[in-house]
């Protein structure tokens, strides 16, 4: 998720689920495509050698569990970590994915499990087992995404698929920007309620940008804490943004009502003119086939500034 990029003392979305018992008798889906073994590597992670189609695989990122679904590998999915909800029939459980435990993943006999970082040692206790670890980290960039895509794809045995989503996804992007008219309008995106926000360094960021929009969280250094700064409800203000983004509307209930009722902000020129966008949460902080989602809401949002 997007959010993990800000300090760790953002606000995190915290989603429950009931838990899912290990199967002892889950049935291994046919092979597909793709010739094994193969050696995949997503930008930034480590290779990693499968010696065959994986037929057990436990997802602890939500990005990377919702492209396995649309890349037609949900059957092989075992379990997926608790902050996974999407799709509706991925098997979520308790396992996390911000402190994996190596005995509770092992648990569920995998023959891969994909995290989207391993800080703790995780893909050493799992090679004890004979499990194999694929690393996919946080997308800088909409290329990194779409590279994801087909790494997931090659990896699990679905290579033309994950080749098809990329090629799909990045097709749909770049119409939906194509069509939008370009306006020179600025923007504040929300974190939270403690005005920490993306710059255009940021993945978000670069979404954005492709819409000629202006982060007023750039200041003179757009990498400046590391593309997540905490602004002040002055600077914002001082700035009035054209367009405000609320990427806390599902964990913190944000909404234009909530927005315009804080000191000063009724004054916003987003708030006057109706331009505050609640996004869902979970499409606004994943780097998964549903930025097609993403980028349509902000292209309804730019297109809306000029009705």
């Amino acid at each position: 998720m997007f959010r993990r990029f800000a300090p760790l003392f953002a606000v995190l979305l915290v989603l429950t689920g009931c838990a899912t018992r290990p199967s002892e008798d889950s049935a291994a889906p046919p092979e597909t495509e793709g010739a094994f073994p193969v050696t995949v590597a997503a930008p930034g992670a480590p290779p990693v050698t499968l010696d065959k189609q994986p037929q057990r695989i436990v997802s602890l990122s939500p990005s990377a569990t919702e492209t396995l679904f649309a890349l037609g590998a949900g059957p092989q999915v075992v379990a997926v970590d608790s902050a996974s909800d999407y799709p509706a029939q991925a098997p979520r459980t308790q396992l996390s994915g911000l402190s994996p435990d190596p005995e509770a993943i092992a648990a569920y006999r995998p023959d891969l499990v994909v995290v989207y970082a391993d800080t703790t040692g995780l893909a050493d206790a799992l090679a004890r087992t004979g499990t194999k670890t694929l690393v996919m980290p946080d997308a800088k960039t909409l290329e990194d995404a779409y590279t994801q895509f087909e790494v997931l794809g090659k990896a699990t045995g679905h290579q033309a698929e994950g080749e098809s989503l990329a090629r799909q996804t990045r097709d749909d992007i770049d119409k939906i920007v194509s069509d939008t008219p370009k306006r020179s309008q600025t923007y504040y995106w929300e974190l939270d309620q403690t005005f920490y926000s993306v710059t255009s360094a940021t993945f978000i960021g670069q979404v954005l940008t492709r819409f000629g929009l202006t982060n007023i969280a750039d200041g003179t250094d757009p990498n400046a804490s590391g593309g997540y700064p905490q602004l002040s409800a002055e600077r914002i203000l001082q700035s009035d943004p054209d367009l405000i983004f609320l990427a806390d509307s599902k964990c913190c209930g944000q909404n234009a009502q909530t927005v315009a009722a804080r000191p000063g902000w009724n004054t916003l020129t987003a708030v006057q003119h109706g331009h505050v966008i609640a996004l869902d949460d979970d499409i606004a902080s994943r780097w998964s086939p549903r930025i097609v989602e993403l980028v349509r809401a902000v292209a309804d949002a730019v297109a809306k500034t000029g009705a």
